[in-house]
């Protein structure tokens, strides 16, 4: 069966907390989920700001190939003809193809906060979708509060949706606005509407706060609902909306529904992570399916496992919704974590396994953690190959912070002593803070010398401590991430020192570099360092 997917990230989705879309926001998500294969995008509420009639105004031009734009608003106010309704007329000079309205479903609203009769009630859902069916629109009614109205009054509820179906509309989506139904009621909910209007396609509106939000969406689906409306990565008021991202591979993958193209599942992580960074939203490591950690493997016997047989502790093949296996090196790894982690990074241990394996564990012991902190597995593996030679070695560092004269901020400043094949580069530097200091330092003694690490620079900066009951003593661990253009990688550094630790992450991170370089381009600095 196909199932249409109606997305509202745009809407509904804007209206979680700390969610803000500019127009041009949200022309880039539009073109996205219409690439996707999204079949309705419901792009805002016309009547209630100037950014959304600003929006569909220039949507004009999108140009959709899969989806049909749909402009939300309400019914008509109570007392008034929907010819005059102010919103209604928002929403048909909106322009779009589909248009979703919302009306009451649960005497609760009817009588305290719409403050209107049950009759009434029915009259502005009737007149409201016979308008804008008029007007030739593709109608999805939304019949909000339709559980808690079903729950409290089922002969009621079922009323407000057969005025709707009545009426013409082409689709009646059921909606669980408080978010705090549980999928059985769901699935007999629906199971009730679908006998009461069965020439109507059902759809499906589930908010999250029970966290059953796609249990919910599934539910109604096998209940009946042909529609699933949801938001990318789950976004929404309070605690957001069914996250379309989950509910589109378990429907398809899962329970053998069709809502996209075999052709686009595999760029549905591709999808929420742009959708994320355009909302300027950290998307969390652990999201299922789409989610960096969404199909790690950190235990020793899961990884022997899995290399042998995928599916062993894989429910899918991760590229199935283009996402990518990750082996995680920790205290708790085998020699399979480290032999296939070291291949993912292009690197032969020639049968060292075992040691590099015992390192890690001795070094985790200590407080280091490399599932963070790939760049220092890589360095460790480096490190121990034949040959091997650091590209520089720290003699002294000295990092000084004061306040002078009594007034003003801290002072910080840096001094540093490397020696470079035979030369010895002595340096000082002044920074914002020790660490900027310490960086800026290092950077000035060795740019001469390797020119690449000007296009170096710190992404991230994270400190953690180990043992907080020790106080001012504690065991620092300091993550460092950093990046020369798209590429990334990340170092760390323990001590009871945070400036230590801070130096430690920092040299490892301008070392592997010079090491990948040298990799890539053998060379060595000494001509620069003659010169």
């Amino acid at each position: 069966m196909d199932v249409r997917l109606f997305d509202t990230t745009l809407r509904d989705g804007t209206q979680g907390e700390g969610v803000s879309l500019s127009v041009e926001d949200k022309l880039k998500i539009s073109r996205l989920l219409d690439h996707f294969g999204v079949h309705y995008i419901e792009g805002g509420w016309p009547a209630s700001n100037p950014k959304d009639s600003e929006f569909f105004q220039r949507a004009k031009e999108l140009h959709l190939e899969n989806a049909k734009l749909t402009a939300f608003g309400s019914t008509r106010k109570a007392g008034g003809p929907a010819e005059n309704d102010l919103n209604l007329r928002a929403l048909l000079e909106a322009e779009t193809p589909a248009v979703a309205i919302f009306g009451k479903s649960w005497l609760l609203h009817v009588l305290k906060v719409l403050r209107t009769t049950p009759e009434e009630n029915l009259a502005m859902v009737r007149d409201s979708v016979a308008l804008l069916k008029r007007h030739g629109k593709d109608v999805v009614y939304d019949a909000e509060h339709f559980f808690d109205g079903y729950r409290a009054d089922p002969e009621y509820a079922l009323a407000t949706v057969k005025a709707a179906a009545e009426a013409g509309a082409d689709w009646v989506a059921l909606c669980d606005t408080n978010g705090g139904s549980l999928p059985g009621f769901v699935s007999d909910a629906v199971t009730a509407v679908k006998a009461a209007i069965p020439g109507t396609p059902l759809g499906i509106h589930a908010h999250n706060d029970g966290e059953l939000a796609v249990a919910n969406s599934l539910a109604a689906v096998q209940a009946g609902c042909t529609q699933v409306q949801g938001t990318i990565n789950g976004i929404g008021e309070r605690c957001g909306n069914a996250n379309l991202v989950s509910v589109v591979p378990n429907l398809q993958l899962k329970m053998g529904h069709r809502c996209v193209s075999d052709e686009s599942l595999p760029r549905l992580t591709e999808l929420a992570r742009a959708v994320a960074e355009i909302a300027n939203m950290r998307l969390e490591s652990r999201t299922p399916w789409i989610g960096v950690s969404a199909f790690a493997h950190k235990g020793g016997v899961h990884v022997a496992a899995v290399e042998r047989v995928r599916s062993s502790y894989e429910h899918v093949a991760p590229e199935t919704v283009g996402n990518s296996r990750k082996v995680v090196v920790s205290e708790l790894s085998g020699r399979v974590n480290v032999r296939v982690r070291a291949g993912d990074l292009g690197l032969q241990l020639n049968g060292e396994e075992t040691a590099l394996l015992a390192r890690v564990k001795e070094l985790e012991n200590r407080g280091y953690q490399f599932e963070a902190a790939e760049g220092s597995f890589e360095l460790l593996i480096r490190r121990g190959r034949e040959g091997y030679t650091s590209p520089f070695e720290i003699l002294d560092l000295v990092v000084l912070g004061e306040r002078r004269r009594g007034h003003g901020e801290m002072f910080s400043e840096a001094t540093v002593k490397l020696r470079v094949d035979s030369v010895v580069v002595h340096e000082v530097a002044e920074g914002d803070g020790p660490v900027h200091a310490l960086d800026r330092a290092l950077r000035k003694a060795l740019e001469p010398l390797y020119p690449s690490l000007r296009q170096v620079h710190l992404v991230d900066y994270k400190v953690r401590i180990l043992d907080p009951e020790s106080a001012t003593g504690a065991k620092t661990r300091v993550l460092l991430e950093a990046a020369r253009g798209e590429e990334r990688w990340s170092t760390v550094g323990v001590s009871q020192n945070i400036i230590e630790a801070s130096a430690e992450a920092l040299a490892d991170s301008l070392e592997l570099h010079l090491l990948r370089l040298q990799e890539a381009e053998p060379a060595a600095p000494s001509a620069a360092v003659g010169a």
